[in-house]
């Protein structure tokens, strides 16, 4: 604080108890306040990388998949200042940074006072015109980014977009993106720029949207365009499923993928700075447990991203994580504000969706995509093979059920099919790991 500001002191350190109260991986972290005669300061992580703003100034382009990776954080970190009730500064373009290994994190814009109705609209107006320049609009995905974009500013919508809603088409537009592109391109491909253009280049877009127009465009579309990403969760209703008597909730339509799990990993990477790369660690984890990488996770992952082999089968980022133990599921579910589904859940998700669960075909391990055949008439994939998974709580097995409870691995495996989706195994240790062995995420309906 200024030594002329004297007079602000009261509010200068209010702001720094609402920025200290912040703790979330992307947003950058306060150190310590200090108070005297004179002297009144704080001390703040300093943020590696350049901003999006240095970045933009200096003609920096982003393909598709990495604007929309950048976006979805931003928006990710605006949503935990949003249900938390958090007051903060305009959000712009300087207050992103991203080093050189992609690693983004977030100024601290937290102020004292309770939030405004109109600080989330504020900042997503502003973002939804400052980020344009950043995008590469030679490269694939750019017009779907264009059409968000335009969301974001209230352009062809009955309202701008929220955080929630950002998050969620990114997320789909990464999966898109990250998957060969289909024929069938979604309507938002065919974004109409405004510019006048060309007669060349008019006259190619008119024959290609005398072709394509029926496909793609509407004749009156009464919301915005949707994209067709998988779906994220299926909602299973409340009832009794197979004499088994369940409260509504949702549970992940396919299991986490190697790219999904990687994304935590950075997480957690980003918290080890700060010592707190336990936060999401089970209360009864093993204190020789070193980290939540799985098993061979470095190779794994390294065959993911060159699409080569690992064990000897091909493999990439879209397809199920393995090698996982519990404490490794536990803590990815509690980092997506999430759980495992017990038993009867998973369960009674399979059965709110098939009439005859052992009908469904037993999948191999591959890439999650809209064409598996391991799929239930809801959109649950890989319920009957690719991995089986792991349940968030032990149970008494049939073969012994006056014995101990064990803790229960569901649903058949592209290496142990068994009896496919009605597989069940009973084991004794959290702390297993195979290469047949993922799992899935749910959470209670809102």
């Amino acid at each position: 604080l200024k030594p002329e500001a004297g007079d602000a002191r009261p509010s200068f350190l209010a702001d720094v108890r609402a920025k200290a109260a912040v703790e979330h991986p992307l947003v950058g972290s306060i150190y310590e306040a200090c108070t005297e005669d004179n002297p009144c300061f704080f001390a703040h992580e300093l943020l590696p990388g350049e901003t999006l703003q240095q970045r933009s100034l200096a003609g920096e382009k982003f393909c598709g998949q990495r604007f929309v990776h950048v976006l979805r954080r931003i928006a990710e970190a605006n949503i935990y200042l949003e249900t938390r009730g958090y007051a903060s500064a305009p959000f712009s373009l300087d207050a992103v940074h991203l080093d050189p290994q992609g690693v983004i994190r977030i100024k601290n814009l937290v102020i004292a006072g309770p939030r405004l109705t109109d600080h989330s609209l504020r900042d997503i107006l502003k973002l939804g015109t400052d980020l344009l320049p950043l995008l590469d609009r030679s490269q694939q995905g750019s017009t779907r980014c264009q059409t968000l974009l335009a969301w974001m500013r209230g352009e062809e919508t009955a309202q701008p977009l929220d955080w929630d809603q950002i998050r969620s088409y990114c997320e789909q537009i990464e999966a898109q993106l990250a998957e060969p592109i289909e024929l069938t391109a979604p309507r938002t491909s065919a974004l109409r720029p405004r510019k006048k253009p060309g007669l060349l280049w008019l006259a190619a877009t008119l024959l290609a949207a005398i072709t394509a127009a029926v496909i793609f465009f509407p004749e009156k579309p009464a919301a915005p365009p949707v994209f067709t990403p998988k779906p994220e969760f299926v909602i299973v209703a409340a009832g009794t499923y197979a004499t088994l008597k369940i409260n509504e909730f949702q549970i992940s339509a396919y299991e986490v993928t190697i790219r999904e799990y990687a994304e935590f990993l950075d997480t957690l990477n980003i918290l080890a700075k700060d010592a707190a790369e336990k936060t999401y660690d089970h209360a009864e984890q093993p204190e020789k447990k070193p980290s939540h990488q799985p098993a061979d996770w470095t190779a794994l992952y390294r065959a993911a991203k060159e699409q080569t082999q690992w064990g000897q089968r091909p493999v990439d980022l879209d397809m199920p994580v393995v090698g996982v133990d519990w404490w490794d599921a536990y803590a990815y579910a509690k980092w997506k504000r999430a759980d495992l589904p017990t038993p009867e859940q998973w369960l009674a998700a399979l059965h709110a969706s098939v009439p005859i669960p052992s009908s469904l075909p037993i999948s191999d391990w591959a890439a999650v995509t809209a064409k598996t055949d391991d799929r239930t008439s809801t959109g649950l994939r890989g319920m009957a093979g690719s991995v089986s998974e792991w349940t968030a709580e032990p149970r008494p097995s049939p073969t012994n059920p006056l014995g101990k409870p064990r803790w229960v691995v569901i649903g058949g495996s592209y290496l142990k099919p068994g009896t496919g989706a009605t597989q069940r195994e009973w084991v004794d240790s959290r702390s297993l790991q195979r290469a047949d062995l993922g799992f899935r995420i749910c959470k209670n309906s809102p």
